[in-house]
């Protein structure tokens, strides 16, 4: 498969996922029923998302909660790549409030479209929407302070553009930090090659060493990668079986292999 279908399997995806959270119905990056996602559920806690539109809740398609582990200070410019509706964007804007600016990018309008909406909804104005692909920002070099992204790289064709352009747009002591999906040992090739895997942010997730590796070559430092859910393949009985994956045959080789993580590294200052 190219990468060009991919993204064009990704989008429509993601469109569909921004259409049933304006519907207000759930959806997440697995399954369309959060009560059996294990990747998506209990992210986020009340105190954080009581004052956020409800919309803006339930088109969350993370793995993680970057804006909870990720240092950010007042005054700062943060990127969120792969932003969707919008609710780690509205996050980081309270974090780094009204001297700072919150950037959120994605290709697909319907996902920008809800975005804006819950923007507008929630009364933020240090936020910003961009269309485009994570794999070409459309911002210049050395205008961002931290570049966040919540389980989006891992749908990536090109994981190492993507690292580049997100080395390029930091400053010089910039930071990266983002939650995503990574695998630890060998995972069998047909997961890989399940496209409707691919949109539940499972097969193109790299595994750590590699992940880490790619980000040194793209010229990171300090790479850490911070387990935050170790998924088993119990918890995915019925997401799998929502994918028409024949949960049996397939449980021995997942179990305890797909790992949320937070990844943390810096642009070097010089």
């Amino acid at each position: 498969m190219s990468t060009a279908d991919l993204k064009d399997i990704v989008r429509e995806k993601y469109a569909q996922a921004a259409l049933r959270a304006g519907a207000e119905e759930s959806c997440c990056c697995g399954s369309s029923d959060k009560r059996y996602d294990p990747v998506t559920a209990n992210l986020y806690d009340a105190s954080q998302i009581g004052a956020l539109p409800e919309k803006a809740v339930l088109a969350s398609l993370g793995c993680g909660n970057p804006t909870a582990l990720a240092e950010l200070k007042a005054g700062e410019t943060v990127l969120d790549l792969g932003s969707g509706g919008g609710i780690d964007v509205l996050l980081s804007a309270r974090r780094v409030g009204p001297s700072g600016k919150a950037y959120g990018l994605d290709m697909t309008d319907e996902m920008l479209a809800l975005a804006r909406e819950n923007q507008h909804k929630a009364g933020v104005a240090n936020v910003e929407f961009l269309k485009g692909e994570i794999e070409n920002i459309p911002l210049p070099d050395n205008s961002v302070d931290v570049v966040i992204s919540n389980c989006v790289i891992n749908l990536s064709g090109d994981k190492d553009r993507v690292f580049r352009e997100a080395f390029r747009v930091l400053k010089p002591g910039g930071r990266f930090a983002v939650s995503d999906i990574v695998t630890r040992g060998d995972i069998p090739a047909q997961i890989r090659k399940d496209v409707l895997l691919w949109a539940g942010c499972v097969a193109g997730a790299l595994q750590d060493t590699e992940y880490s590796a790619k980000l040194a070559a793209a010229g990171f430092n300090n790479i850490t990668i911070e387990p935050t859910r170790v998924h088993k393949a119990e918890d995915a009985r019925e997401w799998l079986k929502e994918l028409g994956v024949d949960f049996e045959k397939m449980a021995p080789y997942v179990d305890g292999k797909f790992i949320s993580a937070f990844i943390r590294a810096e642009k070097p200052r010089g």
